[in-house]
């Protein structure tokens, strides 16, 4: 397999993740929060607990900014920072009740679009993305799920 023919491939697919993601969540109800800090909150609900440098580094801001978007979601009591026990200078980010409310309603929302995009997909074709997403999961992005 011509490798540089892959490599072109995936940019193509990875731009379309990126289209696919911003129809999907685009006009979300989420009023309290700007677009930074929600896309912040969806990284926590899926990969919590995680740290501001974590957050950081996915999200591509820098740990400055990192720090004042978390300090206003915890004033929105939308996280919570767990301290480490052993080391005071480190701190975990995990959703808070209302956090979790917050996510569940928006990825509820995106999940009915999502369906839309699924309805006239075959049993066959389902199962065959679920596949492909599992290998690309465990092969090329390491996250088993």
């Amino acid at each position: 397999m011509d490798k540089s023919a892959l490599f072109n491939q995936f940019v193509t697919f990875t731009t379309a993740v990126h289209e696919v993601t911003h129809d999907l969540t685009q006009n979300v109800n989420i009023d309290t929060v700007t677009p930074v800090q929600y896309k912040i909150l969806e990284y926590v609900k899926v990969s919590q607990p995680v740290t501001p440098t974590e957050i950081s580094d996915c999200q591509h801001i820098s740990l400055p900014n990192t720090s004042r978007e978390l300090k206003k979601l915890q004033e929105k009591n939308l996280i919570k920072k767990i301290t480490d026990t052993e080391d005071r200078r480190k701190q975990s980010i995990c959703l808070s009740k209302d956090g979790e409310h917050m996510m569940n309603e928006a990825f509820a929302c995106v999940e009915a679009r999502f369906q839309q995009l699924m309805q006239n997909v075959s049993e066959e074709d389902l199962a065959e993305i679920h596949h492909a997403l599992n290998v690309l999961q465990s092969k090329v992005f390491n996250r088993q799920k």
